[in-house]
C-alpha cells in the first residue's frame, strides 16, 4: 500500500492565489499551452545544466525555478478539473508499484 501523499495544501494555497484575480483560472487548452511551455523551459535549464550546451558565464541555473513554474501550471490545470492530485499520484504509484515491480534489479540491504 502506497502511503498518501500531500499536495493538497499546494492545490490549495495555488487555488487561494488564482482565485483572488476577477480573471480566475485560464480555460483548459490555454492552460495546456502554459504547460507546454514550461515543460520547454524546464527542457532548456537541463540542457544547460548536463547536456551539449551550457549557459554564459553570467547566466545562473534556474532549474529549480521553472520546474516551480511547471508544477504551479500543472496544480491549475488540475484545480480546474477538479483533480485531487493525491489521490492522483497514488493512483499512479500503485500502477507503477504493481506493473514494473519486476522490470529492474532490486537494490541490495
Amino acid at each position: 500500500m502506497i502511503k498518501k501523499m500531500e499536495l493538497k495544501g499546494a492545490q490549495k494555497k495555488v487555488d487561494e492565489f488564482i482565485k483572488q484575480f476577477e480573471e480566475g483560472y485560464w480555460p483548459p487548452l490555454t492552460m495546456l499551452a502554459c504547460i507546454i511551455e514550461e515543460v520547454g523551459e524546464v527542457a532548456r535549464e537541463i540542457n544547460h545544466e548536463y547536456g551539449h550546451k551550457p549557459k554564459r558565464n553570467k547566466e545562473k541555473l534556474q532549474l529549480k525555478l521553472e520546474m516551480g513554474d511547471l508544477l504551479f501550471a500543472m496544480i491549475c490545470l488540475a484545480n480546474y478539473a477538479k483533480i485531487d492530485l493525491d489521490d492522483a499520484l497514488g493512483q499512479t504509484m500503485q500502477k507503477y508499484g504493481v506493473r514494473d515491480k519486476d522490470r529492474w534489479t532490486p537494490k541490495k540491504r
